[in-house]
């Protein structure tokens, strides 16, 4: 939807992600609501997510001025607000009739990047027309030559970025979705693959029909050569994400990309992978600073981000979080969710004794509140 926000405004300003988490659920069909909020197997990296969030505690620093304490930042080069980009979820207008077009306008308004997915509901051409920065994340089809035709399609639409996702050689088995024979609607499509109907809109007790489409499309094939070609078909910079283990970090590096996601997929793929906060100083130390290095999966609040600056990563993705201010409110609760985030990233960094994003990245953090 390329115009004006039609939907729901939240009855109240929220004052946490839990705020923002409750109407969201409140608004969507149960169906609907699994679908974004559920994971894969047990849910056990899902739930572990949060959990190593809130097991790691930080090293506040005194007696340095912060009384122009700043959020701004860079991510792959570019000036940022905020150290956090929108990481990619597919079809955004299951859960508002504005889709990807206004969560890109929330986006913009916040001064961060929005990914545009494969399996977006908006054409990337509507979602870059809002005019903020925009990166694409691609899922490599067995169509190579589709998938390379997608590539120059986001580069003609203006897009910043290829964010080549890793580690979905076919979906996991997210039981939410079996249980609740999960189809999208009509109305709902992946448009960057066809207009037509296709397996995602054919459910059934039992069935997952996303998972049937997305095993119909992708490719397990994917590799390093993969990579490869994807670097000889665009000079964009390059994104892998879903990088958990600091062995594919070096290949990464030896491979030139541009910028890694740590990233178990918010728990949705393998079911007991390590979290992306266990992973990420590990991978951040084999890359030894030749790439940037993004955490994906659990940020709930400003502190989150805190805590993944210390632990060597260069920014944040957030996905839920935006996909809930948007089922409660359109534009306007997407761009709540931006302004919470920030305000809370401000307010931790000076709490710690940092004046800017730089310094945080040289706070010393514990686990579990103690001395390790």
């Amino acid at each position: 939807m390329a115009g004006g926000d039609t939907g729901r405004v939240p009855a109240a300003v929220p004052l946490d992600m839990d705020d923002v988490e409750r109407a969201a659920a409140a608004a969507l069909p149960p169906d609907v609501w699994d679908f974004i909020a559920g994971g894969s197997g047990r849910e056990l990296s899902l739930a572990a997510n949060r959990a190593a969030f809130d097991g790691v505690f930080l090293r506040p620093r005194v007696l340095n001025d912060v009384s122009a304490c700043g959020t701004e930042s860079t991510l792959l080069g570019r000036a940022v607000r905020l150290p956090v980009a929108i990481g990619p979820v597919a079809y955004h207008r299951l859960v508002h009739p504005g889709g990807e077009a206004a969560t890109a306008r929330a986006a913009k308004a916040a001064g961060v990047p929005f990914t545009v997915a494969t399996l977006s509901s908006t054409p990337v051409e509507e979602v870059t027309a809002a005019g903020g920065s925009v990166w694409f994340q691609l899922y490599w089809l067995r169509d190579t030559g589709r998938t390379l035709d997608l590539v120059r399609r986001a580069e003609a639409a203006g897009c910043q970025a290829i964010v080549l996702t890793v580690d979905v050689p076919w979906m996991g088995r997210r039981l939410r979705d079996v249980r609740n024979g999960f189809a999208l609607p009509d109305h709902v499509r992946a448009v960057h693959l066809g207009d037509a109907p296709s397996a995602a809109h054919r459910g059934g007790k039992g069935v997952s029909a996303v998972a049937a489409h997305t095993a119909q499309a992708f490719s397990p094939a994917l590799t390093w050569d993969s990579v490869e070609r994807l670097r000889a078909c665009t000079g964009l910079p390059i994104v892998l994400k879903g990088v958990l283990d600091p062995r594919d970090a070096r290949r990464a590096v030896e491979h030139g990309v541009d910028a890694l996601v740590v990233s178990n997929h918010g728990g949705r793929q393998l079911d007991g992978a390590v979290t992306a906060v266990d992973a990420l100083p590990a991978v951040a130390a084999s890359a030894g600073g030749a790439c940037e290095i993004f955490l994906d999966g659990g940020v709930r609040g400003g502190t989150d981000v805190l805590k993944a600056l210390a632990l060597g990563a260069s920014g944040v993705l957030v996905g839920r979080a935006p996909v809930w201010g948007l089922a409660a409110g359109g534009e306007e609760g997407v761009r709540q969710v931006l302004e919470l985030l920030a305000d809370e990233l401000r307010d931790a960094l000076g709490l710690a004794g940092c004046a800017g994003v730089a310094e945080a990245r040289r706070l010393e953090t514990s686990r579990a509140g103690g001395s390790g």
